[in-house]
């Protein structure tokens, strides 16, 4: 650009101050960004720090569950498998026995049905736990004879000396040991299906009955 003179006129006082202020803005924006960026990772570390202790916690409640869940012994007597016959296959499921007890005189048996196998257990376990019931005892063993039914199976359940064991199926062993029971004697008669073993099992279980129940009900003092 030229004056009436005719010299040119460079625009020296703007274009030198301009870059300078810019660089100065930039360098400036950048710190701040670089503080902000700072501050935003100490963020992120307070962030993995909660997830730690949300661990903590969930891993402190599981061991606790776990305790809850050691008062009762799981035995998983049957399981059993069903297909169905659909359009495009065979659909299974499963059907489980699951006999629960506390070992302090406390059993209980239940059945459960899922689509897979823990599903199964799992809803059995909690059907046995909702039936538990109080069995009397007499030390290790059981107060005296009795027999149990149901449809065609008939258990019989014997007191024992101490260090005689368990004698008996395995389901009959499975119900005396939720029980509690470390010596006793058993004998299975008749169908020898698992569920109806089971049942026939905690029928003579329910027929027990201490000494102090006994004098209570004859209104005497037993010796």
């Amino acid at each position: 650009m030229s004056d009436q003179n005719g010299n040119n006129e460079v625009p020296a006082e703007v274009t030198p101050d301009q870059p300078a202020a810019t660089g100065g803005d930039d360098a400036s924006s950048s710190s701040s960004d670089e503080g902000r960026g700072g501050r935003g990772g100490r963020g992120g570390r307070g962030g993995r720090g909660g997830r730690d202790g949300g661990r903590g916690r969930g891993r402190d409640g599981g061991r606790g569950g776990e305790r809850e869940q050691s008062e009762f012994v799981e035995n998983v007597v049957r399981i059993n498998r069903c297909a169905a016959v659909v359009k495009g296959g065979r659909r299974f499921s499963f059907s489980a026995l699951v006999v629960s007890g506390d070992t302090k005189g406390r059993v209980g048996v239940g059945f459960g049905k899922a689509k897979d196998v823990q599903g199964a257990v799992e809803k059995g376990t909690k059907d046995s736990r909702r039936n538990l019931m109080k069995v009397p005892m007499v030390g290790t063993t059981i107060p005296h004879e009795v027999t149990g039914r149901f449809c065609s199976s008939v258990v019989k359940l014997k007191p024992a000396p101490k260090g005689k064991g368990i004698i008996g199926c395995a389901v009959v062993r499975a119900v005396a040991e939720g029980a509690g029971i470390s010596d006793i004697v058993t004998k299975s008669l008749g169908n020898n299906n698992p569920m109806n073993l089971l049942k026939a099992t905690m029928d003579a279980m329910s027929k027990l009955k201490s000494k102090e129940r006994f004098e209570a009900l004859r209104g005497v003092k037993l010796s």
